[in-house]
């Protein structure tokens, strides 16, 4: 009777070691299934940007930023704060195709920073008949009512 006793006790302390392994590996894959969606859908987003911006429609690549007061973007004229500025800013520095000319990002890293919160590492290339541009940037991400946003860039 011991015998069957130690026996069974270890049956049942291998299958809950079995259950808790399950478990962890669950929860494991389904963070990263949920980075690898934010990424997709932060990926998107830039994809979007980079055809809006081709087509010089300044409009539809902030499109890709939070329509805020307090979205926040530090380039080389200092802090803007809020979307409409940050447009208006856009506009005056490329007010026509020669200036914009053809934009492509090269995505370093995205992290998750916490939350619904990613950074965004890269590059970005300007092709243009005045002259090409390039520059390094990172920007945040925030999942706002279910769509990723450009909360803050810093691009230099």
């Amino acid at each position: 009777m011991k015998y069957f006793c130690i026996v069974l006790l270890s049956c049942l302390c291998l299958s809950c070691i079995s259950i808790k392994a399950d478990v962890t590996t669950e929860t494991v894959e389904a963070h990263q299934s949920d980075v690898n969606m934010a990424e997709a859908g932060i990926r998107l987003v830039m994809e979007a940007q980079e055809i809006a911006w081709n087509k010089h429609d300044l409009e539809g690549f902030m499109e890709g930023y939070w329509k805020s007061d307090q979205l926040k973007f530090y380039g080389g004229n200092g802090l803007t704060l809020g979307w409409e500025k940050t447009l208006q800013n856009y506009k005056k520095r490329y007010p026509t195709k020669a200036e914009s000319g053809t934009l492509r990002f090269v995505i370093n890293d995205i992290s998750k920073i916490e939350n619904n919160n990613y950074w965004v590492m890269g590059e970005y290339h300007l092709t243009r008949p005045i002259g090409d541009a390039n520059g390094v940037f990172m920007i945040i991400f925030k999942k706002i009512n279910g769509e990723w946003k450009i909360v803050a860039d810093i691009s230099c």
